[in-house]
């Protein structure tokens, strides 16, 4: 009898395609986890098993017809609440969309489709992907939170509730979930993968990404949504095909890494501290640890400025129809956004060209750049996501960035992580995210 869940979603859709594994059994099995630690974990804004069942029974009777199936068919993956469905609904984590569904299905969603994936329901996500939290629990430590915004599809995997799921980051939001869910999760360079019918909460920060088990699981799903769309301009032509082989395969010669403390190292628990002093030791002859550019220390004010410049244009209508549906943090935010001026926002947006043109040339002699995915381990308590300012730099620069459970802090909890590469260089990235993750055990 084969452990579906001790599988990866690479190794799973190889026994989906070749019939050792059905869609049914495999929805079958995650479906006994869902009935097992939903009522704990709450990473579902929707899920029917019933539906489900249904579309796994579509899909093995087309594979067995013989006809061409895509690269993910049967496989079943799971949608943040922020990403557009038309058979289900698409609450965003706000009651102004209480039980409302997208006219269309996302981009993202019909190329998931296309590919044979089944669309397994909608995961948490909190309020307007931003951060007032869901309700979802860390599944290693219900009493802790898994990080914000995109919760439950972090939760989801870390739980063993599917393999792969999709989320989003503005922020923080891939790489924190992340980091305290013990998952991957991927956060590529912006403009890789469409947005359209997808929540738009900042134009120039939003960012589509994924977790898995691995990092050959998100490449494999990374390849299959990478496309341009002229309904998003953002997006570019991007060579994806040979993804899942390059991460395969990883560097060509042994990879060379900056470290960087930051100036938030202070804020990182001692355990947390602890273990990153291992990895820097333990990776001796490829990390060299310097400190910060001068001008990173400028980034998170200018991120701010934008985010909520952006949140406060998009989410206006919110606002002035019942702004005390809305939570605190979000009033906050939205109003502050509609202080600032025309010229802070312009510096904000030229400041984000100049500092990655003065920031690139590190990626001439490094593989990447490594730090802390968090402040440490997820925080005690449900009503904070955590804090974004080991991820909000990267997002700003728009580069990719990768969180890999490659330690554990205090209560032998996760801890994540980050690999931070240049702009558009995804596929040698993966394949270095690849060896780090093959080649780190945290033996303490």
């Amino acid at each position: 009898m084969i452990d579906i869940t001790s599988l990866s979603a690479t190794e799973l859709v190889g026994k989906l395609r070749t019939g050792d594994i059905s869609s049914v059994d495999l929805c079958k099995t995650y479906i006994k986890r869902i009935d097992k630690y939903e009522k704990d974990v709450k990473a579902w804004a929707f899920f029917d098993k019933k539906v489900l069942l249904e579309k796994a029974e579509e899909a093995d009777n087309y594979r067995k017809s013989g006809k061409p199936i895509g690269l993910l068919h049967g496989l079943p993956v799971a949608v943040k609440d922020i990403v557009g469905t038309l058979d289900m609904p698409t609450e965003c984590g706000t009651v102004f969309r209480k039980k409302m569904s997208s006219s269309q299905d996302s981009e993202v969603v019909n190329l998931l489709k296309t590919a044979g994936a089944i669309i397994m329901g909608k995961t948490e996500t909190a309020e307007l992907a931003y951060i007032h939290p869901a309700k979802t629990r860390n599944p290693h430590d219900y009493t802790r939170t898994p990080g914000g915004s995109s919760s439950g599809s972090a939760a989801a995997i870390a739980a063993h509730m599917t393999h792969l799921s999709i989320g989003s980051q503005t922020g923080g939001s891939i790489i924190r979930p992340a980091s305290y869910c013990g998952v991957v999760g991927y956060k590529p360079s912006y403009g890789l993968i469409s947005r359209s019918g997808v929540l738009k909460t900042s134009e120039k920060l939003d960012t589509i990404g994924m977790f898995g088990k691995t990092v050959e699981d998100v490449a494999l799903l990374a390849k299959t949504l990478i496309k341009k769309d002229l309904y998003d301009p953002a997006t570019i032509h991007f060579a994806a095909d040979d993804m899942l082989e390059v991460c395969k395969k990883g560097p060509i010669f042994e990879p060379k890494f900056i470290f960087y403390k930051t100036d938030k190292w202070k804020n990182i628990d001692k355990e947390s501290q602890k273990a990153f002093e291992f990895l820097i030791k333990n990776f001796k002859k490829n990390i060299e640890v310097f400190d910060t550019p001068a001008y990173f220390k400028d980034i998170p004010g200018y991120h701010q400025i934008i985010h909520e410049t952006d949140l406060a244009n998009n989410f206006q209508v919110y606002y002035k129809k019942d702004k005390n549906k809305l939570s605190k943090e979000m009033r906050d935010a939205i109003g502050r956004g509609m202080k600032y001026s025309a010229k802070e926002y312009t510096d904000a947006i030229d400041f984000m060209k100049q500092s990655y043109e003065s920031y690139k040339e590190v990626f001439e002699d490094y593989h990447g750049v490594i730090t802390p995915s968090a402040s440490g381990v997820a925080d005690k308590g449900l009503t904070s996501t955590g804090s974004a300012d080991f991820q909000k730099i990267w997002t700003y620069l728009g580069l990719p960035t990768i969180s890999l459970p490659l330690l554990t802090g205090e209560n032998n909890l996760p801890l994540g992580v980050q690999l931070v590469g240049d702009k558009l260089d995804d596929l040698r990235f993966l394949g270095t995210a690849n060896w780090l993750q093959k080649n780190c055990k945290d033996e303490r």
